[in-house]
């Protein structure tokens, strides 16, 4: 229960009072001196509001990522300037590049020592504007619930994202006479406009090869639905972009694959042909836009996409001012006679048939793309399944199936360390659902530790350890252009993983042939709390694009 006790109302309380009127339950913190008004705020509101300690401000910022990434509400997160507010810089361009909600709040140095260069003190807005959507600061205790509001507004409006709200200690301890929380707004829709619309359903009407590529916003607003109801009108194929597959049930005969960092041939000439390409909430990441190289010059480009800077970047033939779902159901309206389905089943069997193990040469004694499809046996249509950055995550791109809206995390910017902590996240943001996080052994040495908060909250989750000893596609990289015997720099030496886990409070399993992962599956998912299971990989076995016809 809350405190009865009489007590002062400061900044904190303020502030946390805030987060809780907009719907925000979620924090995670590593704590701070400079925001102790805060914390004390956050334990007299314990029941209405749940902080979790993580081990490290990239773990807390990765695992708020994931929250907002798959809720579409950003959750808070709490740390302390200076060195706390530069490791949690990692997760705010995460964020940014994933247009993930978040709100990041900094314990500042007092108002009165700013520019003084004071303990741990940095310039917070100079550090965090170019990779955060804002950057904000009150300016008294009066300002803290309305910068906060306005903070929440921000991460949501438009392309959601991360928004910094520096905290000067004076005025998260000072009193708070008469505190007014601004009531909650709706986020306003985005509503296409007709002249818009009709022109849209015109250029679709008037292609003889559209391509739909199904994007972050899709994701974030939950438009699936609408999205297969403008495929099923139009008879479009679907590719999901980069890291968004769970956009597009993967087994609908429109969806034609995913757009991973390597095309497979059916998908290039897919994309050679398309004489229209729809953009359907992407904001076209490097990856998907092939580093620019899409749309090509001789393809009409439509964009849909609720913010209007996206748009002025992407400079499309037609960009379209909507949220996802709206155009889609707009626009099948509109549209009366489906395209030829035969182009539709054509790829969908090619992206069957890719996505089946076998096809791709496995050299060790551990094939991900069989880990994969057993993973795809295993476990529920709604689990979510986090990748790591890293080559690893291409086999299971390539070979898990994602049929279920919200089922798939991972850091487009290709962040390491993701997979552990978003996870965590993950499993506060859904907590119906499963959560297993596949990721390398770089990768878990810069966060694995976070498995000890999710051992101490008693939080069930499955961590995948690919661990091949080395960074793959760097090294990967340097036998293509230098050889083999050149290799340097890249190559791990790494604890048991499995033993690591179990002296965090983990149970884990080591799996070393291909035939063991079934079994260790099952018990990690039947097992209360945390668990692992350590997979001994080949690291010849980079990714899985490297033979026949499929190679890039």
């Amino acid at each position: 229960m809350n405190d009865v006790t009489e007590h002062t109302v400061t900044g904190g309380d303020v502030l946390v009072d805030t987060l809780i009127a907009h719907g925000v339950d979620t924090a995670f913190t590593v704590s701070g001196e400079s925001f102790l008004a805060v914390l004390e705020a956050l334990r007299r509101k314990r029941n209405q509001i749940s902080l979790i300690t993580t081990r490290h401000e990239g773990g807390g910022s990765f695992a708020a990522d994931a929250y907002g990434k798959l809720t579409g509400r950003p959750a808070a997160l709490f740390v302390s300037r200076g060195p706390g507010a530069t490791n949690a810089a990692i997760g705010v361009h995460t964020a940014k590049q994933d247009c993930s909600p978040m709100l990041l709040f900094v314990g500042h140095v007092p108002s009165t020592s700013q520019g003084r260069e004071a303990f741990q003190e940095i310039n917070q807005a100079a550090m965090f504007t170019p990779v955060a959507k804002a950057v904000l600061q009150p300016n008294s205790t009066e300002q803290v619930a309305s910068v906060t509001a306005r903070a929440i507004a921000l991460a949501t409006n438009g392309r959601p994202g991360p928004v910094v709200v520096i905290l000067p200690r004076d005025l998260t301890d000072g009193a708070v006479g008469n505190p007014v929380i601004p009531s909650p707004r709706q986020r306003p829709a985005v509503t296409p406009a007709a002249a818009a619309l009709d022109k849209a359903a015109q250029m679709i009407l008037e292609a003889k090869r559209p391509l739909i590529l199904s994007g972050e916003m899709v994701a974030i607003q939950d438009a699936s639905a609408a999205l297969v109801a403008l495929a099923e009108a139009t008879g479009a194929p679907v590719m999901s972009t980069y890291r968004r597959q769970d956009t597009f049930p993967n087994d609908h005969p429109a969806y034609a694959g995913h757009l991973e960092i390597n095309r497979l041939h059916y998908q290039k000439q897919a994309l050679d042909e398309a004489d229209l390409l729809i953009a359907m909430g992407s904001r076209m990441d490097g990856i998907t836009a092939e580093d620019g190289a899409l749309p090509r010059a001789d393809q009409t480009f439509l964009q849909i996409y609720p913010d209007a800077d996206v748009l002025a970047r992407c400079q499309a033939d037609l960009p379209m001012l909507s949220d996802p779902a709206a155009a889609c159901l707009a626009l099948a309206q509109r549209i009366a006679t489906a395209k030829d389905p035969a182009r539709c089943q054509d790829l969908h069997r090619a992206y069957l048939a890719s996505s089946e193990p076998g096809v791709v040469e496995v050299r060790g004694t551990v094939d991900l793309a069989q880990v994969a499809a057993e993973v795809r046996r295993q476990v529920p249509p709604d689990t979510v399944i986090l990748t790591d950055g890293g080559s690893f995550a291409r086999w299971i791109h390539r070979f898990y199936r994602f049929n279920h809206a919200h089922s798939q995390a991972g850091p487009v910017s290709g962040a390491m360390g993701y997979g552990v902590p978003g996870a965590i996240g993950s499993r506060r943001a859904l907590p119906d659902c499963p959560a297993i996080a596949f990721v390398g052994d770089g990768g878990f040495m810069m966060t694995g530790q976070e498995l000890v908060t999710a051992v101490e909250q008693n939080i069930d989750l499955v961590v995948v350890v690919c661990d091949n000893g080395v960074h793959g596609s760097i090294l990967e990289g340097q036998r293509q252009r230098f050889g083999a015997d050149h290799i340097y720099g890249t190559r791990l030496s790494s604890p048991n993983f499995a033993d690591l886990a179990r002296s965090y409070g983990c149970a884990a399993w080591t799996v070393e042939q291909t035939e063991d992962f079934a079994p260790a599956l099952l018990g990690a998912m039947a097992h209360t709390g945390p668990s692992l299971i350590h997979l001994l990989t080949d690291d010849r076995d980079i990714a899985p694009f490297d033979k026949g016809p499929d190679a890039v």
